[in-house]
């Protein structure tokens, strides 16, 4: 009778949540990563764990969440206020990443603020 937690691409279910919310941050490095590789590490396994299930939908609602608020601001660049509001949007995304990832980190769910809910948890 084995009683190891299965591994995630080598990691455990709790590390695995947090690089579900840590890999939005791969934007910083190549540009549009930051949306896909999130979707990819959940799609992956989100069939063999509960939690990451959960985690991987919460972060993909923030996702397409943002994207939303993106094309909001990209309008609203044409009178100038978007670009602040795109700012303050790679603010928010760099802050939700690193608290939905402490927090993925102590073994909590974290749901982001100003999330439309796409996929239901």
């Amino acid at each position: 009778m084995s009683t190891e937690e299965p591994l995630y691409w080598g990691l455990n279910a709790r590390s695995y949540c947090t690089l579900i919310h840590v890999s939005q941050l791969s934007s910083f490095i190549i540009p549009g990563l930051g949306i896909i590789l999130p979707i990819v590490l959940w799609i992956a396994h989100k069939d063999q764990n509960e939690d990451i299930n959960q985690h991987g939908r919460v972060t993909a609602n923030w996702l397409i969440s943002l994207l939303i608020y993106s094309v909001i601001c990209f309008v609203l660049t044409l009178i100038i206020i978007g670009a602040l509001g795109f700012i303050v949007l790679g603010l928010m995304n760099i802050a939700f990443a690193i608290v939905a990832a402490v927090k993925a980190n102590k073994g909590e769910l974290w749901v982001y603020p100003l999330s439309f809910e796409f996929f239901k948890r």
